[in-house]
């Protein structure tokens, strides 16, 4: 039985990842993007981001009282961890502070002095988690830990994380290539076919096999 890991690294390769050409929030442009929240906001996949964070955080005995990270993409790690632990408190931190009310940047879990995790979906250039350690700092939380779901190895972004979170460590529950690699998986037509559950092959009759191009039976697949 595959564990939580590797289920939420096939969710993220088959939901998340995408080839092509694209243009990301730093400038810079890439052949693959990872959108992390069509899994962190999926039913299984969100299920499956909260007991992945939260057995890491067990397994490294951080201890925190609370979760949280910079809105949006931290927003559904945030309440998965939370609802899965049934013990981490969440909080959010906005990119501004509000201009009305109590004009407060961070939202939910707020006592000073608190350990804390801070978390984000995919690290790139890391300047969104850089944001919210330095506001979750500026509040008065102590951070313990930080972490992000997919890292993706370029733009100096762990060393700008790491720079920033010191003396707390940086974990990456994935890297990008990781996430590839299970997406090449998951498209290589090198496959064994596999019978399908129905249909008959259009040249012969015989049962078809699993073909994206033509309903044939596997003696004329080629």
């Amino acid at each position: 039985m595959p564990t939580s890991r590797l289920e939420l690294c096939q969710l993220l390769a088959d939901k998340s990842f995408r080839l092509g050409e694209f243009k990301l929030s730093s400038g810079a442009t890439s052949d693959y993007y990872i959108d992390c929240r069509i899994t962190t906001l999926d039913a299984k996949g969100a299920r499956l981001t909260g007991k992945v964070f939260f057995d890491e955080i067990q397994k490294r005995n951080w201890r925190p009282e609370a979760i949280g990270g910079l809105t949006m993409g931290a927003d559904p790690i945030v309440a998965a961890v939370a609802v899965v632990s049934g013990e981490l408190h969440g909080f959010l931190v906005r990119k501004s502070e509000k201009q009305h009310g109590t004009g407060q940047r961070i939202e939910g879990f707020q006592r000073k002095g608190a350990s804390v995790v801070i978390v984000d979906d995919v690290c790139t250039t890391g300047a969104s988690t850089v944001q919210a350690i330095e506001a979750a700092r500026e509040f008065g939380f102590e951070i313990v830990g930080v972490m992000c779901l997919v890292e993706r190895e370029e733009a100096k972004g762990r060393s700008s994380v790491e720079e920033a979170a010191s003396p707390a460590p940086f974990v990456s529950i994935f890297t990008a290539n990781d996430i590839r690699a299970e997406h090449r998986l998951q498209n290589d037509d090198t496959k064994p076919v596999m019978l399908a559950a129905a249909g008959t092959c259009e040249i012969c009759g015989q049962p078809t096999v699993s073909n994206p191009h033509a309903k044939r039976c596997e003696a004329h697949q080629s």
